[in-house]
C-alpha cells in the first residue's frame, strides 16, 4: 500500500495515513483503508485498531486540489466510496481508537468521528468541520455521527461556525474524549485500545451494533440524496472560486 502504513504488534493494529505533508484524502486513500479495515476485520488474533496520521497532520482532509479536475460524476464516484468508508468504521466490529496526532480537519474529521475514541494531541493543532467557511456543506452521515456524540445543539454549532478547536476546546465540546502530549499519543491510544478489546468480543460487537446500527441506519438512507445536494453545492461558482484558493502542498 502506497498511503496507509500498518504496524501490527500485541493483538493492536497501528493504521497510519502517510501521503504528504497533509495526508490529503482521494480514491486511492479511501480504497487502501477499506481494505485494510476489511483485511485486519477478519484476523482472529487482531483485537483493535489504533487510527492515526503521520506528521503534523491526522487529515487536512479531501485533496481539493486533485478534485478540482474531476467530472461531476467521477467526484459523486468517489464521495460515494468515501461515505461508504466512514460508516463501514462506525459500525466496525472491533475497536477502534482514533490517535489525533495533528490537525484533523473537515473530510479527516469525519474519519475521527467514525471511531469509537478520539484521542488528541495538546498544542497548536486543530479540529474543525470547517466546510462553511468555504461554501461547501457536509453529508447526512457526517452530520448523523456527529449528533451521535455531541447532541443537536452542540453539533449545529460546530457545522454552522466552521470554527478550529484546540484539544481543549475539542474535549469540552465532546468532539473527542482526551487529550495527550505528543510524545505519549501512540502508546496511550494503544492502552484504550487494548481496555477496550479486554472485553469478549462477541460482546462488544454486539453491543458496538446494538448502539450504532438505527444510527447508520439512518446515514444510509439519506446518505444519497446528501451527496447529490454536496455536488451541486460544490460546483457554484462561489464555491468553486474558493476551491481553487485552497492550497495543500
Amino acid at each position: 500500500m502506497h498511503f496507509v502504513k500498518v504496524e501490527i504488534g500485541g493483538g493492536i493494529a497501528t493504521i497510519a495515513l502517510s501521503r504528504g505533508k497533509v495526508n490529503a484524502i482521494n480514491q486511492t486513500v479511501v480504497d487502501e483503508l477499506r481494505q485494510c479495515l476489511e483485511t485486519l476485520a477478519v484476523d482472529r488474533d487482531l483485537k483493535a485498531v489504533v487510527l492515526t496520521g503521520r506528521g503534523k497532520f491526522f487529515s487536512f482532509g479531501f485533496d481539493v486540489t486533485e478534485f478540482l479536475s474531476y467530472t461531476k460524476a467521477e467526484f459523486a464516484s468517489y464521495l460515494t466510496a468515501f461515505t461508504n468508508l466512514y460508516t463501514y468504521l462506525f459500525t466496525y466490529p472491533k475497536p477502534v481508537v482514533a490517535a489525533l496526532n495533528g490537525h484533523t480537519i473537515a473530510g479527516g474529521c469525519m474519519l475521527a468521528l467514525a471511531c469509537d475514541y478520539r484521542l488528541m494531541v495538546k498544542g497548536k493543532s486543530r479540529i474543525s468541520l470547517n466546510e462553511i467557511t468555504f461554501g461547501a456543506s457536509v453529508f447526512a452521515g457526517s452530520t448523523e455521527m456527529l449528533r451521535f456524540w455531541m447532541g443537536s445543539a452542540k453539533a449545529t454549532d460546530v457545522l454552522f461556525s466552521g470554527s478550529m478547536y484546540s484539544a481543549e476546546e475539542a474535549m469540552e465540546l465532546g468532539l473527542v474524549q482526551a487529550i495527550s502530549n505528543e510524545d505519549q499519543l501512540i502508546d496511550r491510544a494503544r492502552r484504550i485500545a487494548a481496555d477496550m478489546a479486554s472485553k469478549p468480543a462477541p460482546a462488544f460487537a454486539g453491543i458496538k451494533s446494538l448502539i450504532r446500527k438505527p444510527v447508520a441506519d439512518e446515514m444510509m438512507r439519506r446518505e444519497d440524496a446528501s451527496i447529490d445536494a454536496f455536488v451541486g453545492i460544490w460546483y457554484t461558482d462561489e464555491t468553486w472560486a474558493n476551491l481553487q484558493k485552497i492550497k495543500i502542498y
